[in-house]
């Protein structure tokens, strides 16, 4: 094989995944992707700091990491922290504690790096219309829009794991911690989105809107062929966020497709993904999900650093 093997790491709020892929020219070739739910953002929202506990489970897997990059005899690793770590006040602990481990330091992405990025991974596979991808995450969420490049980008503070661990104490949710985390999300998300062209394609990516995703579908199983550019109804998919808000997290973790990890928090999401639709003005009443997100545009920028 020609090309370049990167090695691209997302370190977000909830989770820290893992893709090594094959990149020549204009295409890649995906060789490995893992995930670990890490809940590195563990009350970073209150505190402002990460905790030494969620330090540790994020070094953990970063050693399982280092050795899978080790034997795939890869070209360049690039990580990249979002959310969590951009709000820590002891980041450079945490980036020192990466760089001992995987040999490269964390680039810690701004909230509009972050939304290219996302852009970039998650429209390779869409239409060239005008397009909105939203990238629902546990510290944050990023809405872009662009026809082929980003024209609008905004990363919004509002994430799965901060908008519980701040509003939705009880389980399930109740109708007054609901309503209050609702009125915040409106307050937030209607201003911002007001005044954009309405969108002809939207695309949804990462793991609380595949879940949800896979919600709407009534999965067997997470299966990422069945979810990867499934086109939904927008009202569907919001129904499929209102049922997940309304059950225990017993139940939700009973659910096939739910990863663990995800069960206390994606109430929260459910709420910001629905807000986010209800806001965002468009010229379309479906959502395509894309198992392609800032994952991918993180090892598009890697192969590029190669030249």
């Amino acid at each position: 094989m020609g090309g370049s093997t990167v090695a691209a790491i997302d370190c977000g709020t909830n989770s820290i995944r893992l893709l090594i892929a094959e990149v020549d020219g204009s295409t890649k070739t995906d060789l490995t992707r893992e995930m670990r739910v890490v809940r590195l953002g563990q009350d970073v929202d209150r505190t402002g700091t990460l905790a030494p506990e969620a330090m540790r489970r994020t070094l953990d897997a970063c050693r399982e990491y280092a050795g899978i990059i080790a034997a795939m005899g890869v070209d360049v690793v690039s990580f990249a922290a979002t959310s969590a770590v951009r709000d820590a006040d002891n980041a450079t602990e945490f980036s020192d504690a990466v760089e001992a481990v995987l040999g490269v330091r964390p680039r810690v992405l701004t909230g509009e790096e972050e939304a290219r990025a996302s852009f970039e991974g998650a429209t390779g596979d869409v239409a060239d219309v005008l397009t909105a991808v939203i990238d629902l995450g546990g510290g944050s969420t990023e809405v872009v829009q662009g026809l082929g490049t980003p024209s609008f980008s905004h990363s919004f503070d509002l994430g799965s794991v901060r908008m519980t661990e701040r509003f939705l104490l009880t389980d399930p949710p109740s109708v007054g911690e609901v309503t209050a985390c609702m009125a915040h999300l409106d307050a937030v998300i209607a201003p911002v989105l007001a005044g954009l062209p309405p969108t002809e394609e939207i695309v949804g990516v990462a793991g609380t809107i595949t879940t949800i995703a896979a919600h709407s579908l009534a999965l067997p199983s997470y299966d990422s062929e069945r979810i990867h550019l499934a086109r939904l109804r927008i009202d569907d998919l919001r129904a499929a966020c209102g049922s997940l808000m309304q059950m225990p997290v017993a139940d939700r973790r009973a659910l096939p497709y739910m990863h663990p990890g995800r069960a206390d928090v994606i109430a929260g999401g459910a709420l910001i993904l629905d807000r986010v639709l209800e806001h965002l003005p468009r010229a379309t009443d479906e959502i395509v999900v894309s198992e392609q997100d800032i994952l991918d545009g993180i090892a598009w920028g890697a192969a590029r650093e190669l030249g």
